[in-house]
């Protein structure tokens, strides 16, 4: 069995498998620390042309194609994608003949040598790592934003081994690091200095055989931790809550709903529409509600996670307002994109589930045009219905899941079909009143129609730009 340690990697067989962002960042990675490396994908040469480019192919060994598992036969290690299913039967042969399968964020943080500050969940994980990236780097930290977000944390493990080779120190005083559970399914030895659970709500029914085994997989997070580490958890979150009894590390918690238990090394909460804490063993007020620039229920609870972070790597409270009162929201998360006849159109394309759908629209007071619809993760539609029925004037339905959708909307009336995202938009433009918002939240994944959620929410976006004044 290979003992992969950044000592050990010089001439070692390693094969990558899945050749999206973060496969080709640990293929860089390990091509830095002098392995010997095999790429895998079972996408053709023709369709990771731009993916391949940015790879030292001459150093590479590519299998592709419908023969690409062939490339594990002789791999003393396999690193894998998050989008690679761990149970593979490939995979499962490489492991019974003694070789380590390990993910991508589980290999670049053994080349880091400054605090993980990791967190998970299945909502609000981009918005909050990309807040707390922002009080760090406002309070003169430097600081790696990345992850299951944007950059993958190899290419900051790329830049500390490449330092580290000419005597510097790391270039980073923190990594700040989304985490999704594909990730964690496979790490081995990653250990976050702090690391959370935002919420559990049920997501990826495709990958997991239940929501116990989802959970499983996120609470992996704490796994390595030790008494010299901060673990928080939503109190308000009937699953995530109980998951405390387990940590290894000292423990927080935050909550919009109850009091902080007395038993918790502390935390954030909510009184009444002031956001407090007692990390640093002091209670102290960090803003008002009114204060927080984005919008929804949900938002406050991600500011909260935040805001605990920051305080703990030493942030000062005046640059944690001034980001709080600032912070716009990210691209395709409730994004404001246009007014329009008194209509504001609103890109939530990230919403890729049925919790994410529930939260943007219960932050939306006006009548909600929605367009809903896309590739079905197994989420129970059913759930909608209510706050459709309250809160949406129309549903407009695109993509592979419409059907399920309308069968699940049992007694609502107000559903009308789309076949493409342009024809929503022009439907809810054209029928819409001042003072309604068009909402697009799809409770669904986007690959039936697009790219990604990204390309989902910026052609809407593009869309809705074009309708005339």
């Amino acid at each position: 069995m290979v003992d992969v340690d950044t000592t050990q990697l010089a001439g070692v067989r390693v094969t990558v498998v899945g050749m999206a962002r973060s496969g080709v960042a640990a293929a860089r990675l390990l091509q830095d620390a002098g392995a010997l490396v095999t790429v895998a994908d079972r996408k053709n040469r023709g369709e990771l042309l731009g993916i391949l480019g940015s790879l030292d192919q001459a150093a590479t060994r590519l299998v592709l194609g419908n023969d690409y598992e062939s490339a594990l036969s002789q791999a003393e290690l396999v690193v894998i994608s998050p989008g690679v299913p761990y149970r593979l039967e490939a995979l499962e042969r490489v492991r019974r003949r003694g070789v380590k399968v390990i993910s991508e964020l589980d290999l670049a943080s053994r080349f880091l040598s400054a605090p993980i500050l990791a967190l998970t969940g299945t909502n609000g994980k981009s918005t909050t790592v990309t807040l707390i990236g922002k009080m760090l780097q406002e309070s003169g930290k430097r600081v790696f934003v990345g992850g299951n977000l944007g950059t993958a944390i190899s290419e900051a493990a790329v830049q500390s081994l490449r330092a580290m080779k000419v005597g510097r120190s790391c270039p980073y005083d923190a990594l700040v690091v989304e985490v999704s559970s594909f990730q964690l399914e496979t790490i081995e030895q990653f250990h976050p200095w702090i690391a959370a659970i935002l919420n559990v709500t049920v997501d990826h029914q495709d990958r997991y055989e239940s929501i116990d085994e989802y959970i499983a997989a996120k609470n992996r997070i704490f796994e390595n931790q030790t008494r010299s580490d901060y673990a928080l958890f939503n109190l308000d979150d009937a699953r995530v809550a109980p998951l405390w009894r387990s940590a290894k590390a000292r423990v927080l918690g935050f909550t919009r709903t109850q009091t902080l238990p007395s038993d918790l090394a502390g935390g954030t909460y909510l009184d009444r529409d002031r956001i407090m804490t007692t990390i640093g063993g002091q209670t102290q007020e960090i803003c008002t509600r009114s204060e927080v620039k984005i919008i929804g229920h949900h938002n406050i609870e991600n500011v909260m996670v935040a805001v605990t972070y920051a305080l703990l790597s030493g942030c000062p409270l005046d640059i944690i307002r001034r980001v709080l009162r600032e912070f716009p929201g990210l691209e395709h998360a409730l994004e404001v994109v246009r007014e329009r006849r008194g209509i504001r159109f609103i890109n939530d394309s990230k919403g890729t589930n049925v919790d994410a759908t529930l939260k943007a629209l219960e932050s939306i007071d006006q009548p909600i045009w929605l367009i809903a619809g896309g590739r079905d993760k197994g989420g129970d539609f059913s759930r909608l219905a209510p706050a459709i029925r309250q809160r949406v004037k129309r549903l407009v339905l695109i993509g592979e899941a419409a059907p399920l959708i309308a069968n699940a909307m049992k007694e609502y009336q107000g559903i009308e079909r789309a076949g493409t995202l342009r024809e929503a938009v022009e439907l809810a433009a054209s029928e819409a009143d001042a003072g309604d918002v068009v909402l697009l939240s799809p409770a669904c994944a986007s690959f039936d129609m697009f790219a990604d959620y990204q390309d989902r929410g910026r052609q809407f976006k593009v869309l809705v730009q074009s309708l005339p004044e």
